[in-house]
């Protein structure tokens, strides 16, 4: 999954191989987000969730959400998106990782696992944190922070389904 704040890094993200947009940009008003949002889904032909946004992921079409963890709880997104639209959570423990499913999340996104120019000061979680994450729940586990080539291959190996990322499909 690529982190994008705007379609035009959503677009790179997805020449670069990424199968899922989340179109995240915390300093950008709702309409920019709504245009952004539209022109991704318009563009692109990978799924995509909009951060912290119900309300416009429903508005726009998007495939889903994307919840960090202290958003609202994943089942009252459930209940506004209904069965057909993705609902992920940011989760940083096993405990918020099983909540999430146990509320009907499609997937979760965990870390950072390392060391992460985008969380600094944030300390790394780790893999073997990650491998007992992905083994408490059965729902798709996403490892995020400090992911590139070769620590994709060593977070696959304990259990993620994929990553999520910002810097390597070249966000900032």
């Amino acid at each position: 999954m690529a982190v994008v704040r705007d379609a035009q890094l959503g677009l790179r993200a997805v020449e670069l191989g990424a199968t899922l947009l989340q179109l995240r940009d915390p300093t950008a008003s709702v309409r920019v987000l709504e245009r952004e949002a539209t022109r991704l889904i318009a563009e692109v032909a990978v799924p995509v969730v909009v951060n912290a946004r119900a309300d416009l992921a429903l508005a726009v079409g998007a495939a889903g959400v994307h919840l960090p963890e202290a958003d609202i709880p994943v089942a009252a997104a459930r209940r506004l998106l209904g069965d057909d639209r993705l609902v992920g959570r940011s989760v940083h423990s096993v405990p918020a990782a099983v909540e999430a499913e146990a509320q009907a999340a499609d997937y979760v996104v965990f870390g950072p696992v390392f060391a992460s120019s985008t969380h600094p000061g944030q300390a790394p979680t780790g893999l073997e944190s990650l491998r007992q994450l992905a083994r408490a729940v059965s729902i798709p586990v996403l490892a995020i922070g400090g992911v590139d080539a070769a620590r994709a291959i060593a977070c696959a190996d304990a259990g993620a389904a994929g990553f999520a990322a910002i810097g390597y499909f070249g966000g900032r």
